[in-house]
């Protein structure tokens, strides 16, 4: 369900890798299907095109990377339920009431389960959280034992189109002092997207219950500064890092997560476990190779960038200049 952008096509390309018979469903609109999959177009909020779907099958699995709220997943999960044995929902690390503020496993609460935690502060946005944890439950309604979740945090590699890694990787490769955000020896735990896809297609082959996993790198695999490193070395820039105090930053009007991605100062952001997942079979390559390949990518003149998001993400030359000055005055 999907197949055409970022982690969709990574799970197609993937599942291809694997020899298997690989089709996917879409608009045909956006993005390109990966060569030797049968496209099938269709909108998957239109109950006929989805009903000509499950006629098409029985499928031995579905994966499903575009499921954005609870009324489009019910809508497939109850349309396509006879006509598969395993569903793999890609929900996010967002669902949880106690994100990002709390350590978190898959036993605690979703936002379908429980009200957010109390005071969270202006920026923590929970309504994408609540459409997906309100997805998953439809999906475990009309599916039951068939269900797989998938609860990734931040994904990063080659095709992303949020343009998280690529604001970073363009910033560094410009060059000059580059405001490094907080503690530098801040644990990050990103994933790959091919990483994800691959332990999609495990989970859809391997599958006998209902399970939910979280999909983060393990603990300690790399920091802010390990990152950013990565980011100069791979571009072969001349830029230096200059690291500013986390609480400074947030007192001149600096935004985490979005001016700045990756930084965000509440505790629970990269205190995800992933453990029940890498003991299933997760392997996370490392972030540095999942840097480099990025920017390979972005260097081979292919784009993917969502320019409507990538217009929230990042600082402008203007406010980052005027950051390095306050930190140089203070």
């Amino acid at each position: 369900m999907g197949g055409s952008h970022f982690l969709g096509r990574a799970v197609a390309l993937e599942a291809l890798r694997r020899g298997w018979s690989v089709t996917v469903f879409n608009r045909g609109k956006t993005g390109r299907n990966p060569d030797g999959v049968r496209a099938l177009q269709g909108d998957r909020t239109n109950q006929n095109d989805l009903a000509r779907l499950a006629g098409i099958g029985p499928w031995d699995a579905i994966i499903d990377t575009s499921g954005m709220s609870a009324d489009v997943v019910d809508l497939a999960t109850r349309t396509l339920t006879e006509s598969t044995s395993r569903y793999v929902y890609v929900s996010t690390v967002s669902v949880y009431a106690a994100w990002p503020m709390l350590p978190l496993t898959e036993d605690l609460p979703t936002l379908a389960e429980a009200e957010p935690l109390p005071d969270l502060p202006a920026d923590v946005v929970v309504s994408y959280g609540v459409d997906k944890a309100d997805a998953e439950r439809a999906a475990r309604t009309n599916l039951r034992d068939a269900l797989t979740v998938l609860r990734p945090g931040v994904i990063l590699g080659p095709e992303e189109y949020v343009g998280r890694l690529p604001w970073w990787l363009n910033r560094i490769k410009r060059g000059g002092r580059v405001l490094a955000p907080g503690n530098p020896d801040q644990s990050i735990a990103p994933v790959d997207a091919r990483d994800v896809a691959a332990f999609a297609c495990d989970r859809a082959k391997a599958g006998r219950r209902a399970e939910i996993f979280n999909l983060t790198a393990p603990t300690n695999a790399a920091t802010m500064e390990s990152f950013l490193r990565t980011c100069i070395e791979v571009t072969g820039s001349d830029a230096t890092l200059e690291w500013v105090d986390g609480g400074f930053l947030l007192d001149h009007g600096a935004k985490q997560w979005t001016e700045l991605p990756l930084w965000r100062t509440y505790p629970g952001t990269w205190a995800v476990s992933g453990v029940r997942a890498q003991e299933a079979g997760l392997a996370c390559r490392p972030l540095s190779e999942t840097v480099a390949d990025t920017w390979s990518w972005m260097s081979s003149g292919e784009t993917a960038v969502d320019n409507e998001r990538a217009a929230l993400i990042g600082l402008s030359e203007e406010k980052e200049a005027a950051l390095l000055a306050a930190w140089d005055a203070r």
